[in-house]
């Protein structure tokens, strides 16, 4: 008796997702990226809280804000997983909400409507760059030294942020910044937290991170440090009064036009800055240090706070929390997948997802922080003209609490001291032009 063959494995739906995120030819497996994807998500859930909060100070409706946010992030995160085949996820960045709201709202005096207008043409300008060949030009022309410095800043970048969710690091009327309250119980829950995630990464535990976030979740809910849940779902829906919400009526105010390419220096460098610190920790980069498909990646972003724009939300950008996933052992498109399903899932679980603690996530960041200081030894610390520039780009990221402004002052300074130590023509062309406009930019703002 015949008996019919049962299904080709190779169109089973874990082959199919093998073959389009290429797991198996990056080393990684479904349930890897399944693990790195929640990993990721929940490092960088707390801006589906924190995001509404600041930009209601600019006037706008918090739950409008909520979902525009998880749906700017879910989308921007799916195409950059989809299309770009990274494991990058994408939110409204910290740092721009705040300028949006007490930079331009309230220190221009201006409608958030006009600030969404302003933030839907940088994201235009943003994605005519990064189809075209200029952006690629640009990080070819950025030395080598910046951008393995540029990864240990994002290093010590998301320590700090670590330190401060977790209460070790507050600040301080004297001396800037201060060591925290080592009592206090929300400490001590990261402090130990963070020694669990340190003894399984030690042990080589899979998911250390993941599971560390998990267990201090867990144990705040149970002292009751962080309150449970009041409400597990909510009804989803398209954010009402933001959307589409746009006055450019004054939008060609001189003022107002400096706001559109302040939102799009930031924007570009913070992009560039967090997707080749990133991407040397996943691998991603080529001989020549360049990320493949960044065209993909670039553009993925762009889209993101086009769309977000559109939605009602402050500008979109990749995530330096992704590093996180990565280390969880994230290697494909398919983590970014799981990232953007989540912030879809979370317009139904919002309650569930903003009630896990920072204290049980700030020790994942500084973790992270770790592993992206490996790269730091690729340095020669005793070639100057390439050692200063690099230095104040890895410290004036967390001192500044911007990825932008460290790799500004870290590009000017090598151009200088290229320049005056007679080697001007090592210098490309380009950077000689970057160097121009950053330091009008900040001559501006310094003046303004």
């Amino acid at each position: 008796m015949h008996i019919p063959a049962g299904p080709d494995q190779s169109c089973t739906f874990v082959a199919v997702l093998d073959r389009y995120f290429r797991l198996s030819e990056r080393g990684t497996t479904v349930l890897t990226e399944l693990r790195a994807g929640v990993a990721t998500f929940l490092t960088m859930a707390y801006i589906l809280l924190v995001n509404p909060q600041i930009l209601a100070d600019a006037g706008m409706p918090p739950d409008d804000v909520a979902r525009a946010t998880a749906l700017a992030s879910a989308t921007a995160t799916l195409l950059m997983g989809l299309w770009a085949n990274y494991p990058f996820a994408l939110a409204p960045g910290m740092g721009l909400n705040a300028y949006f709201t007490y930079g331009v709202v309230q220190g221009m005096g201006v409608s958030y409507h006009v600030a969404l207008a302003a933030v839907f043409v940088e994201g235009l300008l943003f994605l005519a760059l990064a189809l075209s060949g200029v952006r690629g030009a640009v990080l070819r022309a950025i030395p080598d030294a910046l951008k393995v410095a540029t990864s240990g800043g994002i290093g010590l970048f998301l320590a700090i942020i670590g330190f401060q969710h977790a209460g070790l690091v507050i600040d301080s009327p004297a001396t800037l910044v201060t060591l925290g309250s080592l009592t206090h119980p929300t400490t001590l829950l990261a402090l130990g937290t963070l020694v669990l995630m340190a003894l399984l990464l030690v042990r080589r535990v899979p998911g250390a991170l993941l599971l560390g976030i998990l267990a201090g979740t867990l144990v705040a809910w149970l002292t009751g440090l962080a309150p449970l849940p009041e409400r597990w779902v909510q009804l989803p829906g398209l954010p009402r009064e933001t959307l589409a919400s746009f006055d450019f009526g004054t939008l060609l105010h001189a003022k107002l036009v400096s706001v559109v390419l302040a939102f799009l220096f930031v924007d570009f460098f913070d992009t560039a800055g967090t997707l080749m610190g990133i991407g040397r920790l996943g691998g991603f980069l080529n001989a020549r240090g360049e990320l493949e498909r960044a065209r993909e990646a670039f553009s993925a972003d762009a889209v993101g706070t086009t769309l977000g724009a559109l939605l009602g939300t402050s500008t979109v950008t990749t995530y330096i929390e992704s590093a996180t996933g990565i280390e969880e052992g994230g290697r494909t498109g398919l983590t970014a997948v799981v990232v953007a399903l989540l912030f879809l899932l979370s317009l139904f679980l919002a309650p569930l997802f903003t009630a896990v603690p920072a204290a049980a996530t700030a020790p994942a960041l500084i973790l992270v922080g770790v592993f992206m200081m490996q790269g730091l030894t690729e340095l020669n610390w005793r070639k100057y003209d390439e050692a200063i520039p690099a230095f104040l780009t890895i410290t004036l990221m967390p001192f500044t609490y911007s990825i932008a402004n460290g790799i500004t002052f870290g590009l000017i300074a090598y151009v200088l001291l290229q320049v005056l130590s007679g080697r001007a023509r090592a210098v490309h062309p380009i950077l000689y032009v970057l160097t121009v406009l950053l330091s009008l930019y900040y001559a501006f703002e310094l003046g303004a």
